[in-house]
């Protein structure tokens, strides 16, 4: 069996162009433009190059961007400055805070201070709490949302499904796990110290992987043509990968490709959560 493949790019470019003419038939009707404000502390290259990609996909759909630049000196107090003159900037519909921050900066007092309406990754515990209740009105992480609408645009059965989420952060693992119960499938949680990691896995008709640790899964910890998402960045030999091992895809029938599967989801979830932050605040 050779997987096939869980096109994430594919699955991203159809929410672009959802969004980029829901944002059209906006502007059209004469209410105002969305806009994404972004905050990079520091000079990190992959976050700035994450935040460059997310400003160039705002772009692309018709999202205004502001890109706010601090330096790696910056403190929690000068941050939270910045958080709160775009929570009042009425223009602004949505803000995201590029993790991770420096080690100076209490990023747990930032979060708290996102207005939970602009918060468009669903970090505040407002929206979290409202996701975890399986709430309406709640902003969805963008990854973990992207995880779960990819498998559903893939035709992926989700309701009734064994699903098994091994990793158990709260930015992955935790809210993926929620979002999958909620659409009916029973799921187990697994994280790098479970007893006997493969009984479990071997049970998932979903598997998705976000522990973070490389060669985590083997082959012989997937069940036979099963979907797997592989979350995690990894770094080995130079180059990115996940938490699977060499074979996966002689075993699953499903699988991203890493990078180029969750990646570009979170990407279109995060566009999309803009959009609708907009929309929720002016309708």
């Amino acid at each position: 069996m050779t997987a096939r493949i869980l096109d994430g790019r594919a699955v991203a470019r159809e929410i672009f162009a959802e969004v980029a003419q829901a944002v059209e038939d906006r502007v059209a009707s004469g209410r105002p433009r969305p806009k994404l404000a972004t905050v990079l502390v520091g000079d990190d290259p992959a976050s700035a190059k994450y935040v460059e990609l997310k400003q160039r996909n705002a772009r692309s759909v018709g999202i205004d961007s502001d890109d706010h630049r601090l330096p790696a000196t910056t403190t929690t107090e000068q941050l939270l400055a910045l958080v709160e003159k775009l929570n009042r900037d009425d223009d602004v519909s949505g803000i995201l805070v590029q993790q991770p921050t420096p080690k100076q900066v209490d990023l747990r007092r930032v979060i708290f201070a996102l207005d939970p309406a602009k918060d468009v990754d669903g970090a505040h515990p407002i929206n979290a709490g409202l996701v975890a209740l399986g709430l309406s009105g709640g902003v969805e992480p963008a990854t973990p949302a992207g995880i779960v609408v990819l498998l559903e645009r893939s035709g992926i059965p989700i309701e009734g499904a064994n699903a098994v989420v091994v990793g158990r952060s709260n930015l992955v693992g935790k809210p993926v796990a929620l979002l999958l119960l909620k659409r009916n499938a029973t799921v187990t949680l697994c994280h790098t110290r479970t007893r006997d990691l493969g009984s479990h896995t071997r049970t998932a008709d979903i598997l998705v992987a976000a522990a973070g640790r490389a060669g985590l899964i083997g082959k012989d910890m997937v069940k036979p043509g099963a979907a797997v998402v592989d979350v995690s960045t990894n770094f080995a030999d130079g180059r990115q990968v996940g938490d699977l091992g060499p074979g996966v895809e002689e075993v699953a029938g499903w699988l991203t490709p890493n990078p180029g599967g969750v990646g570009p989801m979170t990407r279109a979830m995060l566009i999309r959560n803009t959009y609708e932050a907009e929309v929720r605040r002016r309708p």
